[in-house]
């Protein structure tokens, strides 16, 4: 592990951090996040509507809104869940396109790939 030359100080508490991804379409992606994974939307910014704190359990994500919106190979957020095969299962009936199929993994964990429609790619995991 990559240690840091000037930690900061021991009483500095880091509270939650959650990844925004980007879209292209805010409508459809609430439709993904919200309709099929069963996220809720807590916050909405802008006229129009440019950004959203989507909340699901421990679970937030944030979308921001970016019409020239290119996703990278590189997957931007990891996913835990209790179940990987169960949303597994569900995304694949739905037709959400999977990057790499679900696998038990060496290093304890099932894990899997998929794309929200803006191609960004989100792992998922739970521990086995």
């Amino acid at each position: 592990m990559h240690k840091a030359a000037n930690p900061p100080p021991h009483p500095v508490q880091f509270g939650r951090l959650a990844p925004t991804l980007a879209v292209a379409d805010l409508p459809r992606a609430l439709a993904f996040y919200c309709g099929l994974l069963g996220f809720q939307a807590v916050f909405e910014n802008g006229d129009p509507v440019a950004f959203v704190i989507l909340e699901k359990d421990a679970a937030e994500l944030h979308l921001s809104l970016d019409a020239a919106h290119r996703a990278t190979s590189q997957n931007v957020a990891h996913l835990m869940v209790a179940d990987a095969r169960t949303l597994y299962d569900h995304l694949v009936a739905q037709g959400v396109a999977i990057i790499s199929g679900i696998r038990d993994a060496d290093y304890g964990m099932r894990t899997f790939v998929l794309a929200d429609p803006d191609g960004n790619r989100i792992d998922v995991g739970q521990d086995t």
